[in-house]
C-alpha cells in the first residue's frame, strides 16, 4: 500500500472514530444514570453490546470512506459522496447529543429518521463509485434501522 493511501486510511478511520467519540461524550454519562431509569421495550439489547457494535460500525465506515477517497478527491462525484458521508457522521453524533445529552427522545427519533436517510444517500453515492464501500455501510443502516425502532419504542413508553 502506498504511503499516501496509508495516510488516507488512518485519516478516514480517525474521522469516523472521532464522530463516535464525540457522541460517546454524551452517551457515557447518561448510560448508567438517566438511560437506566427509562422503561424499555422487551427487545432492548444489553448496554454492553452498544460499544463494541459502534466501534465495529465506525471502523467499517472509515474503511468505506477510505475506499472512496483513494479513488481520487478531485472528482466531483467523489467529493459529493465524501461530503454526504461527513454529513451523516455529524448527524450520527448529533443524535447522541439529542438523545443522551438533552434526553429529548421524541426529537431524537425525528433526527434518527433524517440520519437514516443520510446513510442511505451515502450508500447510494458510494455504490456509484465503488460498490464494496457501499456494502461496508449495509450493517450500519441495518443497525440504525433497529436503533430507530428502539428509539421509537422508548419514546412510546415515556
Amino acid at each position: 500500500m502506498k504511503s499516501q493511501n496509508i495516510i488516507k486510511l488512518i485519516v478516514a478511520l480517525a474521522v469516523s472514530l472521532l464522530a463516535g467519540a464525540i457522541g460517546g461524550l454524551f452517551v457515557n454519562p447518561a448510560l448508567n444514570t438517566w438511560y437506566m431509569t427509562l422503561a424499555k421495550p422487551s427487545f432492548t439489547p444489553p448496554n454492553g453490546l452498544f460499544v463494541p457494535v459502534w466501534v465495529i460500525l465506525y471502523i467499517l465506515m472509515g474503511v468505506a470512506a477510505y475506499l472512496i477517497w483513494k479513488e481520487g478527491a478531485s472528482n466531483k462525484m467523489i467529493k459529493n459522496a465524501l461530503l454526504i458521508f461527513l454529513f451523516q457522521l455529524v448527524a450520527s453524533a448529533f443524535w447522541s447529543i439529542i438523545f443522551f445529552g438533552s434526553h429529548a427522545v421524541g426529537l431524537a427519533f425525528m433526527e434518527i429518521i433524517s440520519l437514516w436517510c443520510a446513510i442511505l444517500a451515502t450508500i447510494l453515492s458510494f455504490y456509484e463509485i465503488k460498490s464494496l464501500a457501499a456494502y461496508l455501510m449495509i450493517l450500519y443502516i441495518l443497525w440504525m434501522t433497529f436503533m430507530a425502532i428502539l428509539n421509537y419504542g422508548l419514546w412510546r413508553l415515556l
